[in-house]
């Protein structure tokens, strides 16, 4: 055998550059700790403590990652939001079941891996926990040379979150006549970009950092890099009145919002009762998309869907509005066979 001395940077995978990134996100990540995180900063494991005071506690688990709207944050060189979107998006996935989170774990892997890259990645994820109480205790950060072509990375996220077994909520809850209350999106949140990149890139001819059509000057960039919105802040006070909920990404409001039905009603959304964004409009328009695909590949302005009575709707949407969040009544439930009808 010949050659030269080979080395783990010569294959690609530089150890320094990893040690470097370790000592970047230490102070952010150190910046979520709660008051039930143990362990320090750099162990193999995280540690978190139920709290006190919890009867019959139930851990609530979700992992998912940001779509291929990570391709925009690395086409526009802008990775400082896209860790908050998954947080966030983590949480309104087990919020749906009245869970409320505790902890958080990242995942973020490389072709080649560039610390401040990693930094910027990560002070998102950690501005995402603290706006949601939750302690980001443990990642990973992975250099894989052969796998992910530079500048290419991907990012996923796993949480933990807790509720009592007695106040899950479920579909079960879901009654004859109650009210559906949309609650405002913040734009296409983390689902429908691949239709959404191919519409602006090949029909609508933009860059990242060209003005998007009908936003106020606001660039490609900052239009579809909005931060997904966490809905923990104005429903926590409230989930003791809420029936079901459901969180609206991939599918739409026909593919998600049918999972929070019992099987003897249906869900009537009037879709004259908001007004779509421009957003989905441009898109809309641009890419020859048919109405009904519209619902399906996107959210349509529309982030989370509460189901409840009267009583609690008006409680929601006084929350919403005290936080700056348009909500409107957008249907209700009748007899049926748990099925979503847009009328």
């Amino acid at each position: 055998m010949t050659g030269e001395r080979l080395t783990y940077a010569s294959a690609g995978v530089d150890i320094d550059a990893a040690e470097d990134s370790k000592h970047r996100i230490k102070r952010l990540v150190e910046s979520t700790f709660t008051a039930g995180a143990r362990g320090a900063f750099g162990g193999f494991g995280g540690m978190f403590r139920v709290p006190e005071g919890a009867r019959k506690p139930l851990l609530v688990s979700s992992a998912d990652g940001v779509g291929t709207k990570i391709k925009v944050a690395i086409e526009a060189d802008r990775h400082d939001t896209i860790g908050h979107c998954l947080v966030n998006h983590c949480v309104n996935d087990i919020l749906v079941q009245g869970a409320t989170p505790l902890f958080f774990l990242d995942y973020v892997a490389f072709g080649k891996l560039v610390p401040s890259v990693v930094e910027a990645i990560v002070a998102g994820v950690a501005a995402g926990c603290r706006e949601n109480g939750a302690s980001l205790v443990g990642g990973e950060t992975a250099e894989m040379p052969g796998v992910y072509t530079p500048p290419d990375y991907d990012l996923a996220g796993f949480i933990v979150g807790m509720v009592e077994e007695d106040e899950v909520i479920t579909s079960a809850g879901v009654q004859d006549g109650d009210l559906l209350v949309g609650l405002a999106s913040t734009g296409l949140h983390t689902n429908g970009y691949s239709l959404a990149r191919h519409i602006v890139t090949e029909r609508l001819n933009l860059g990242p950092h060209a003005v998007f059509p009908e936003s106020g000057g606001k660039s490609v960039a900052d239009v579809l890099l909005a931060v997904h919105r966490s809905y923990l802040p104005i429903l926590r006070p409230v989930l003791p009145r809420v029936h079901a909920m459901a969180h609206i990404t991939g599918g739409g409001i026909p593919g998600n919002l049918d999972r929070a039905l019992p099987p003897h009603l249906d869900a009537v959304v009037e879709m004259a009762s908001w007004e779509i964004p421009p957003l989905f409009r441009v898109l809309e328009e641009a890419g020859k998309v048919e109405r009904a695909e519209m619902y399906r590949a996107f959210n349509q302005g529309v982030g989370m869907i509460v189901i409840t009575d009267t009583s609690g709707a008006s409680a929601v949407r006084d929350l919403a509005g005290k936080a700056g969040v348009d909500s409107w009544i957008i249907g209700h439930t009748r007899p049926g066979t748990g099925r979503v009808q847009l009328v």
